[in-house]
């Protein structure tokens, strides 16, 4: 199929009522959006109370720690491995 100045296009009266309703809904979401957006910009920010500021960062901390005992196990375990390696030889 070949496009030029002789090529035809029909659409038919669904077609046209169709992307007329998508592109009213495509609109009507944006400027609901932007609502939301204006609405969301008047709220207070969210507050974070010191206890759970503290908890969260005593949780981070001891995953860090907990991190740094199984790194150190691992190191012990590739030595062992590397002792025996060696001791096989």
């Amino acid at each position: 199929m070949e496009v030029n100045k002789g090529t035809k296009l029909t659409l038919s009266l669904e077609t046209i009522i169709s992307g007329v309703v998508t592109l009213a809904m495509i609109i009507g979401m944006w400027f609901t959006l932007q609502a939301d957006i204006e609405e969301a910009k008047e709220l207070p920010p969210p507050s974070v109370s010191r206890t759970e500021y503290d908890l969260k960062d005593q949780m981070i901390r001891d995953a860090v720690l907990d991190t740094q005992k199984d790194v150190a196990e691992m190191k012990d375990d590739i030595k062992s491995i590397e002792n025996y390696i060696l001791n096989s030889k």
